[in-house]
């Protein structure tokens, strides 16, 4: 029996998530407006803790300050009411057609200006409301054509753009953290900063990158034919795991944005089990807000959005007690210790070990039996079953 979800699993959810009216390229809206305010009570309802939000999501944009004013007054007594807190928030950059060629990339400077002036307002707002985290997509930073970009012009008015956010932060003692959210495509032809890796390189140019880090999503590293799991491991390793967008997809096609485990199930189960386990050897760990960016089915009224909401919660539920005893198991265990899981936390040098002395060593080249080695296994198959044993449930 899967638990009831309560504010300690950390659940959080975009107001863009349930909100959305299920309107695409090739359809009308099968949904009414949701009012943001009934999300945050019906997600305090289902057990969420957090909710998140792009500035337009909550104030409709082009509103005057006396209607940005009147509309955050009553998001805000919403929040007080259900103890739901706001964890993270972001700016949408892409909707508006002042956005079509980018916001900090676009070939009009003028634009450029404007979109870093309505990004630093919802930065103020996301202090104001407590957010630990600001996050950036570009989903516009890129082109269609080759030809119409100077791509050298492009990387530095992005990192530009960056730094000039974080050093505001800082500036105004916020104690916010910036995290980047990579993409390949869509709703660009190719987007800047398609993946985890492309985000960590630009991260390690900024001049306040310490502040800047990554919010991954499933969908966009899977669009790509990535392991999302190898993925948030990277950005553990590297200290920049800022924040996670959960939910599912079905290999290399369009954002399909379903619910968590909705799509590769297999995938959903180890990135559940580093969530939650950590590296088997050791290291960082993700503490942050559990955060689902999913899309309610356009075929779904109301009803099917707040089922729709459960399903993310209880299916990581399930995959967390499925992980949990995975990596409890004795047999477990002993496949993880024969396959050298262990030993690869192992330093390949000896402690103290200087190069001439590894150099010295005849039993780490010249002696060592190379063939009799290549002959052994490693047993990657049997713990691999094991582990979709424990996930499939199997297993107790």
């Amino acid at each position: 029996m899967v638990r009831t979800p309560t504010p300690e699993d950390r659940f959080s959810f975009g107001l863009w998530t349930v909100g959305w009216n299920a309107q695409d390229q090739f359809g009308a809206a099968t949904r009414p407006w949701l009012d943001p305010v009934e999300s945050v009570h019906k997600l305090a309802e289902l057990g969420a803790a957090h909710v998140t939000f792009h500035d337009d999501d909550v104030v409709p944009f082009g509103s005057d300050d006396a209607e940005r004013d009147r509309i955050l007054t009553r998001f805000k007594a919403a929040l007080e009411e259900t103890g739901v807190t706001v964890e993270m928030v972001t700016t949408n950059t892409f909707t508006h057609p002042i956005f079509k060629d980018g916001a900090f990339t676009s070939n009009n400077r003028q634009v450029r200006r404007y979109a870093l002036r309505k990004i630093l307002r919802t930065v103020d707002l996301a202090a104001e409301l407590g957010a630990e985290t600001f996050v950036m997509w570009g989903g516009r930073e890129g082109a269609e054509y080759d030809s119409a970009k100077d791509l050298y012009a492009a990387h530095q008015a992005y990192a530009d753009g960056i730094d000039t956010v974080a050093a505001y932060i800082k500036e105004k003692g916020y104690g916010l953290k910036i995290a980047l959210e990579p993409k390949p495509n869509e709703p660009r032809g190719d987007i800047l900063l398609p993946t985890i890796g492309h985000a960590l390189g630009l991260i390690a140019k900024l001049e306040n990158g310490d502040i800047v880090g990554l919010n991954p999503e499933v969908g966009h590293e899977q669009m790509a034919g990535l392991n999302f799991t190898t993925g948030i491991a990277q950005a553990l390793w590297a200290d920049k795991l800022f924040h996670i967008d959960l939910n599912g997809q079905r290999g290399i096609k369009y954002d399909q944005d379903l619910v968590f485990g909705h799509g590769d199930v297999f995938s959903a189960f180890a990135t559940v089990d580093l969530l939650e386990n950590g590296f088997p050897g050791g290291g960082p760990r993700y503490t942050g807000a559990i955060h689902f960016d999913y899309k309610p089915s356009r075929t779904e009224d109301f009803d099917g959005v707040w089922e729709s909401a459960r399903a993310n919660m209880r299916t990581y539920l399930i995959l967390k007690e499925r992980a949990q005893a995975f990596r409890a198991d004795p047999e477990v265990k002993e496949a993880m210790e024969e396959a050298g899981v262990f030993s690869l936390s192992e330093p390949t040098l000896n402690e103290g070990e200087s190069l001439a002395d590894f150099l010295a060593d005849r039993s780490a080249f010249e002696d060592f039996d190379v063939e009799a080695e290549a002959k052994k296994g490693y047993g990657f198959v049997r713990l691999n079953q094991l582990a979709l044993e424990h996930a499939l449930g199997a297993r107790g």
